[in-house]
């Protein structure tokens, strides 16, 4: 599989993040959620040297083996020891190890590292290409500017970069302003994580609901403002009314951004995957995407002038 087939046009394509592989999914469940993403469809996994002390990509190796072939695995380096080529180095040998694969189709820095000069990180990673131990190079929760830093970097070795993932969602819409567009003008793909916000978006707390938001104190953190919480309530409420779940909208209303993500879907069982792997068949009109973009607020352009929004 190539990154052309993984940026088609409708059905959207989507990804799934394997960041539970081994954690908050077990194996079974996680070989469940890995057998119902084929089945529908979907081709493009992802995980990270970090998740879960290295099972996650264990699991995955297991699991994709018998059809390298027909998928698009994405990893990240370690996120410790920063951007570095003796870092990148070591994490993509113990990565590739893990999941008994020769060449990772798509690697990302994990996060910008000021430290590290950009001439170290991507002549490094040009030289992985030209071994063939890679094929796109990507990052993570880069800014636009650092993006568009790295690229010029990158482009004196040969090489760019292909793919961001970045973080977005109904109540996190700051990758509006300057990650999206930028991925628009500059053939970049975005692919972000957390549609769900955190599960915040699944209606599951709106009744009280237990889970990452009230168990772990970075996505407490990340999703404790009242307005997110507002915006979770009504997007329930438009689900109730629509008769489908407050997920699937939400994942769909990703997609449907015109830059053309694909979103990253992710959840400890099967049964809890399912919204999610509907939306991508969920019709949802420019009518339907402008009400949910209205329940939270569009944030301003970057240059403030709104004006011109």
């Amino acid at each position: 599989m190539t990154l052309t087939t993984i940026s088609g046009d409708t059905p959207a394509p989507f990804a799934f993040g394997c960041m539970q592989f081994g954690g908050r999914a077990s194996e079974a469940d996680s070989r469940a959620m890995f057998d119902a993403c084929r089945a529908a469809g979907i081709g493009h996994f992802d995980t990270a040297y970090v998740y879960t002390d290295g099972q996650s990509e264990q699991m995955l190796g297991r699991f994709a083996a018998t059809e390298r072939e027909k998928l698009f695995i994405a990893t990240k380096a370690k996120f410790d020891g920063g951007a570095s080529s003796a870092n990148i180095r070591a994490s993509l040998d113990e990565s590739r190890s893990r999941m008994n694969m020769e060449v990772i189709d798509l690697y990302y820095m994990h996060r910008w590292d000021g430290d590290t000069p950009l001439q170290e990180t991507f002549e490094t990673l040009a030289a992985l290409q030209s071994d063939g131990h890679i094929r796109h190079i990507g990052v993570s929760n880069y800014a636009a500017w650092q993006v568009m830093k790295a690229q010029a970097v990158a482009a004196s070795f040969g090489t760019r970069i292909d793919v961001i993932q970045p973080m977005y969602n109904l109540v996190k819409r700051q990758a509006e302003v300057e990650i999206l567009p930028m991925c628009a003008s500059e053939g970049i793909l975005p692919v972000p994580y957390s549609p769900l916000g955190g599960g915040l978006l699944t209606g599951k707390y709106t009744g009280g609901g237990a889970g990452r938001l009230t168990e772990d104190k970075m996505y407490a953190s990340r999703y404790g403002r009242p307005e997110m919480h507002q915006a979770a309530t009504a997007l329930a409420d438009v689900a109730k009314e629509l008769g489908t779940d407050p997920a699937t909208l939400a994942v769909a209303w990703v997609a449907a951004h015109p830059a053309g993500p694909v979103p990253i879907l992710s959840a400890r069982n099967a049964d809890q995957l399912t919204p999610s792997l509907a939306a991508m068949r969920y019709p949802l009109d420019e009518a339907l995407y402008a009400r949910l973009s209205a329940l939270s607020p569009t944030p301003p352009p970057a240059t403030d002038r709104l004006e011109e929004a």
